[in-house]
């Protein structure tokens, strides 16, 4: 019969996560892990095979705490600006998580729409509501949403870096302004309209 487990999956997870917010992945180790649960390493063994199983767990552990972050933007107005505001703003708050989720462990070929496929839940959502709000076709919409992710992933990584810190009313003047542009553009038929190329000297 194998031991009875000093520490359930879920403890294991919430102090790792803890972990990491702090302190970033580089800091989970297990010896490190062991300290903080104020044991050996060894429990965390038996209640994961190893550290990779408990990285992954503790991703998504973070993810969802990602998605309830941001998805309260379900009751704020306009819903999907709301919800790059608070993407905007978990980055800043929550920096070494953000880094987890979204900076780290993607691939280069993987291409945009894979890419922002990472959001799970939010990305449909968003999609949904500018459907829904802006009377935009779900293909006009998924071209929206993954070009104002672009632009909200790159303030998002501006602060999780520390390159540059943003208060809330910043973050919605930047956002706003960059939305109605795109707007325009998919409502005035000039989305695929052709932009001055730029002729890099050899």
């Amino acid at each position: 019969m194998p031991p009875k487990p000093k520490f359930t999956r879920e403890e294991v997870v919430e102090v790792a996560l803890t972990l990491v917010s702090e302190r970033g992945m580089a800091a989970l180790t297990a010896r490190e892990l062991g300290e903080r649960l104020g044991s050996s390493a060894r429990p965390i063994f038996t209640a994961f095979r190893n550290m990779e199983e408990l990285t992954d767990a503790v991703r998504e552990a973070a993810m969802r705490r990602y998605d309830a972050y941001v998805g309260e933007a379900e009751h704020d107005t306009p819903i999907f600006k709301a919800y790059g505001v608070r993407m905007v703003l978990f980055a800043t708050e929550k920096p070494k998580l953000f880094q987890l989720l979204f900076m780290s462990g993607l691939r280069d070929e993987e291409g945009l729409s894979a890419v922002a496929e990472h959001l799970g839940p939010t990305r449909d959502l968003c999609i949904a509501a500018i459907v829904r709000d802006y009377s935009l076709t779900p293909t006009e919409a998924k071209q929206f949403f993954e070009h104002m992710w672009v632009y909200t992933y790159g303030l998002s990584t501006l602060c999780a870096t520390g390159m540059c810190h943003f208060d809330e009313e910043t973050i919605n003047v930047m956002l706003g302004r960059e939305f109605m542009g795109m707007l325009s553009l998919m409502k005035h038929g000039n989305w695929d309209m052709p932009t001055p190329r730029v002729n890099l000297k050899s």
